[in-house]
């Protein structure tokens, strides 16, 4: 598709990938990156609809341990099995929704981001070809959703969000959509997405 094609083009311009790494410190200037990080990878799926492009995303079931609850893209830890962050990204994806890697065409990478938890994540930029069905891993997967790329292109919709995190004001982002809050890394990465996309879609 045209639109992929673009989007390739985009991606493949930018800076080299070392160079470019955010996080959860970038809107907390007195945050400093866990000194120690564990490496881990997501995948950006975007999916190519006939009535245009959405993206697919999960939410955690509410007994993990990490970020129990939360909205996010599929991923997880780099095993040492797994030969990068491609790989480890396509396959976590396929564990946690059945999402097989013969659906998805990678495109890309966004920046790096470090989380406060102490991880370094490469999202991984995939499209998604239809037809395909989920099959979800309930033990951390409640549910998978769509939202429609236009959405997360708007500049209107990232909103600037602050709270009270164990005493410290903290402030990140957040796409409230429908009934729905995105926020947090997962938020951070679809600024970033933004700024990648938004000139040439």
């Amino acid at each position: 598709m045209r639109a992929e094609k673009a989007m390739k083009r985009r991606l493949a311009t930018r800076r080299p990938a070392a160079d470019r790494v955010r996080g959860d410190h970038d809107l907390n200037p007195d945050q400093t990156p866990p000194a120690k990080l564990r490496d881990a990878a997501v995948l950006v799926p975007l999916v190519d609809r006939p009535d245009g492009i959405t993206l697919i995303f999960t939410q955690r079931t509410a007994n993990l341990a990490c970020h129990a609850g939360q909205i996010c893209f599929p991923g997880g830890r780099l095993e040492p099995e797994d030969d990068g962050p491609e790989n480890a990204a396509l396959r976590e994806t396929e564990e946690e929704i059945g999402l097989g890697r013969d659906h998805v065409d990678l495109i890309g990478r966004l920046d790096t981001y470090v989380t406060r938890t102490g991880f370094r994540v490469t999202p991984i930029v995939g499209v998604v070809h239809p037809p395909f069905e989920l099959l979800l891993d309930p033990t951390e997967v409640a549910e998978a959703f769509e939202v429609p790329l236009a959405f997360i292109l708007d500049p209107a919709n990232p909103r600037r969000h602050s709270r009270d995190f164990h005493g410290k004001v903290r402030s990140f982002y957040a796409f409230p959509f429908e009934k729905r809050y995105i926020w947090g890394a997962t938020a951070g990465m679809l600024v970033n997405l933004q700024e990648v996309l938004r000139p040439s879609c």
